[in-house]
């Protein structure tokens, strides 16, 4: 009768590493199939493809099926897509599809979980930091971007900057490298836009469907209360007036007392404050140009706003 194996310490602290995840070749050289196969039929091991083992019992964390992914693609692989976006606190739930990227000679089958995508050479930084490796953030939001429509690949960029995940120089930086990419023109001038201040998707359209396509002076953005401890969404300094963004549905409670509350403390320092919801500047970003230009003008704006487009509602 062969004596029992065990796994050693070493082989222990290397699956530590890995999520409780080993692969058969990074425990051969210890443990010979039968001590294998007997520590999975003995339920102390369990087998999550060909050669991936989960070394404890019960059920593995999405951690191991993501490393065991990592683990059967082989060196100078690393998860993309909305795995990394998860393990860079971009995505709070992981997803049930795990994207890994593997190098361009090799090919993959696909199967649950795993997605095995053929990595092109320069497209993405070749850096893989974390553990397990992974897309940088600036390529995460990129290749999100990628597979998203106009209005997600805006809350994906506005997000990752304004939770300070990664900065717009590094995003624009990844999308010079980029011979192809979706709505490069789109991301081209959200960054600017971005870092021109606008933190939230809500605010991005606000520059751009109302401020900017109706001729109405250029606001600062995010700038705090000199007598109060609250920030301004958009402030036109020189006419006293506070424009407040609210992209939440039923605000009301404590938030909408809040909100009255910071109304009137503006008031009472010479301003007046408009507010707006989302439905207010995605479907009537003419008239809300029209409201606030017709403030500005009352407060010393001797401007006048122009029509966005033929019938436009900014002219009364």
């Amino acid at each position: 009768m062969l004596p029992r194996q065990d796994p050693s310490s070493r082989l222990l602290t290397l699956a530590a590493g890995q999520a409780g995840v080993l692969l058969s070749e990074q425990v051969q050289d210890e443990l010979g199939r039968p001590a294998l196969r007997r520590l999975v039929d003995q339920g102390r091991w369990r087998r999550l493809d060909r050669s991936v083992y989960f070394t404890a019992a019960g059920e593995p964390p999405w951690l191991a099926w993501a490393w065991a992914g990592v683990l059967l693609g082989g060196p100078g692989s690393r998860l993309g897509g909305t795995a990394a976006a998860h393990l860079h606190g971009l995505l709070p739930e992981p997803p049930q599809r795990i994207r890994v990227l593997v190098p361009a000679h090799l090919v993959l089958r696909s199967r649950e979980p795993w997605q095995f995508s053929r990595e092109r050479p320069g497209v993405r930084s070749h850096r893989a930091g974390g553990s397990p490796p992974r897309t940088s953030v600036p390529d995460t939001v990129l290749d999100l971007c990628d597979r998203a429509s106009a209005a997600g690949a805006i809350g994906w960029v506005t997000a990752a900057v304004q939770e300070r995940r990664t900065t717009v120089p590094l995003l624009r930086d990844a999308l010079l490298q980029r011979r192809r990419a979706r709505h490069r023109e789109l991301l081209t001038d959200l960054l600017a836009d971005v870092a021109a201040g606008a933190e939230t998707p809500l605010e991005v359209r606000y520059l751009r469907d109302v401020e900017r396509a109706h001729g109405l002076p250029v606001a600062e953005r995010q700038q705090r209360s000199g007598t109060h401890a609250y920030v301004r969404d958009v402030l036109y300094r020189a006419f006293g007036t506070v424009v407040e963004l609210d992209g939440r549905l039923g605000h009301e409670g404590v938030g909408r007392f809040r909100d009255m509350v910071r109304d009137n403390r503006t008031l009472l320092a010479g301003e007046v404050t408009l507010r707006f919801g989302a439905v207010d500047v995605y479907e009537q970003r003419c008239l809300v140009a029209r409201q606030v230009a017709a403030v500005l003008q009352q407060r010393g704006w001797d401007g006048r706003p122009v029509p966005c487009r033929p019938h436009c509602a900014v002219i009364a």
